[in-house]
């Protein structure tokens, strides 16, 4: 059984890492989070030397900072199992037999987004359920997956395959290991990159918890090959209203609009079949 971390260790570095840095790290490190030019790398127990060893041996890079949370903190909150609409979402680190009525998900969340304690995530998989009650769902593809929740639960829920994309390798790692939790590698397949790359990927159903200028780009050039139903969340209020028209400009119609405290939104529109 997966064990749940009680403490995160993380250091800023400035600069790069390459697959092997990573590999020297030890048994303790978690991953290596990469924003532009600076990498924290995540540890279950102090790392002092590690860290010192790498930077000795690699005078380009500096350590800037490090930090330590409990790992309850990191993710917001004790993390136990969540009924989320159809869904039983356990990490397994948890015993937890299956429930008669639920589609079991086994999320180990490691240090990304995607643990389903934040709104967007959770109505996201509210969609996904009303999308497959009204019909098959195809070829889905999930942008910027996070942990693999979204592609996951479509595939359980009876979508044909998923592509699951992020920008971020520790994204992609985490979401990796989450599919194969679940039995999924067959079905599920997760790759780095960015949402641009994927204008000309075929899809039914699109899934995309990001950021608005990112999603509004991507519709602007994925025309007119666009999916037949979009489920986009990640919003805030005037950047939803901003999307609705472009999707109405595109010829979808929304199904339904979810709201968390008016801050964050998650959309459902679909495009009539000609």
């Amino acid at each position: 059984m997966v064990s749940k971390p009680q403490d995160l260790y993380i250091y800023l570095l400035s600069g790069t890492l390459t697959a092997s840095d990573e590999t020297a790290l030890g048994g303790t490190f978690m991953g290596n989070w990469v924003e532009g030019n600076s990498a924290f790398l995540f540890f279950s127990a102090p790392a002092e030397k590690q860290v010192a060893g790498l930077v000795a041996c690699r005078p380009e890079l500096r350590l800037e900072d490090n930090f330590h949370f409990t790992y309850e903190d990191w993710q917001g909150g004790g993390l136990d199992r969540l009924e989320i609409g159809p869904f039983l979402v356990v990490p397994p680190w948890l015993e937890s037999p299956e429930m008669e009525g639920f589609i079991k998900i086994l999320l180990d969340p490691g240090v990304v987004f995607g643990n389903c304690l934040h709104p967007t995530t959770r109505t996201c998989l509210e969609a996904l359920s009303m999308v497959a009650e009204q019909s098959p769902m195809g070829r889905v593809l999930d942008l910027g997956t996070g942990t693999g929740i979204l592609a996951i639960a479509a595939v359980l829920l009876g979508a044909d395959a998923a592509l699951a994309v992020d920008f971020n390798p520790l994204c992609v790692k985490t979401a990796n290991g989450n599919i194969n939790l679940n039995g999924l590698g067959d079905r599920i397949e997760a790759v780095r990159g960015m949402a641009e790359d994927f204008v000309k990927e075929k899809a039914d159903l699109l899934v995309a918890n990001i950021q608005h200028d990112v999603i509004r780009d991507f519709l602007e050039k994925h025309t007119p090959a666009v999916p037949q139903a979009l489920i986009i969340s990640g919003q805030m209020r005037s950047q939803s209203r901003d999307l609705k028209a472009q999707l109405k400009s595109l010829g979808y119609h929304t199904l339904k609009e979810w709201d968390h405290d008016m801050t964050w939104f998650t959309i459902l529109a679909e495009k009539p079949e000609l």
